[in-house]
């Protein structure tokens, strides 16, 4: 599916999200020359594909017509500065996605002209291979046309899941927006503990590593549940049985991660008052 706009797209903010958000649109077909990029000093390699492919890059854009979508990617201490200056870049059509973390659809639409249709959505670093997933929401002004452009800007680093509780975001983040990183950690501490039991520290990381990716792509692959998956890998008073008996335990990996979610969430909430 070729990726279209009804009019230019303007993205604000080229880093790690901004640069992964650009590649996305770019496979899916996105026109180069319907983009325009605002950014003072995007990184190397991202300056390099937006060269590649004619992206046409500023670090400060001026339009004789209102975009049809802008894509504010930048870090959430600059919203305060960087969307008022894009208020004049709005027109009564314009479509405006921010996926700055902790900044709500209120605190966006106090930067911009009266009735704006935002979006607010919260991207996770999976998105930098086209795997991410995006929790989204939108304000009342948002029409399903723009809303279906948005899940097709998104669905092209992965999959969207929209709701219309906004302060369910706080949750979302917490699960899908630092998920990569417990997954990394689990990675780190999974070699670690292989290192403890005998193993070289560089096969030790290969097979965390690998163990990591291929019980991620089972899970993509598969109708089955996490559970479902966990059981038919245990044998009864197995090898597995015996680690998961320590993981299940009280105070365990569960309660672990419950609480880690909680924190997370709690800090969302902090970030977005």
């Amino acid at each position: 599916m070729t990726l279209r706009l009804a009019g230019p797209l303007l993205l604000v903010g080229a880093g790690k999200m901004g640069g992964a958000l650009l590649a996305g649109w770019l496979r899916q077909g996105l026109n180069p020359g319907a983009v325009m990029v605002q950014d003072p000093a995007p990184p190397p390699e991202v300056a390099a594909m937006m060269a590649s492919h004619g992206v046409r890059v500023r670090p400060k854009v001026e339009m004789t017509d209102p975009a049809a979508v802008i894509v504010v990617a930048v870090k959430p201490q600059l919203i305060d500065d960087v969307l008022p200056t894009l208020a004049p870049l709005v027109g009564p059509e314009t479509l405006v996605v921010s996926v700055a973390a902790g900044r709500t659809l209120a605190n966006l639409a106090s930067h911009l002209p009266p009735g704006t249709p935002i979006v607010r959505a919260m991207p996770n670093s999976a998105a930098a291979v086209g795997h991410g997933i995006t929790a989204a929401c939108a304000n009342a002004e948002v029409t399903p046309e723009q809303a279906h452009a948005c899940d097709e800007l998104l669905e092209a680093v992965g999959e969207v899941i929209w709701i219309g509780d906004e302060p369910l975001l706080d949750a979302l983040t917490a699960v899908s927006g630092s998920g990569p990183a417990y997954v990394f950690l689990l990675a780190e501490c999974l070699a670690k503990a292989g290192v403890a039991a005998g193993l070289e520290p560089d096969i030790a990381a290969r097979l965390a590593r690998g163990t990591i990716i291929g019980a991620g792509e089972l899970l993509r692959r598969s109708d089955l549940s996490p559970a479902e998956h966990r059981k038919n890998v245990t044998s009864p008073k197995g090898v597995t049985a015996a680690a998961l008996e320590v993981l299940m335990a009280e105070g365990g990996f569960s309660d672990l991660l419950t609480k880690a979610v909680a924190e997370a969430a709690k800090r969302s909430r902090e970030l977005s008052s």
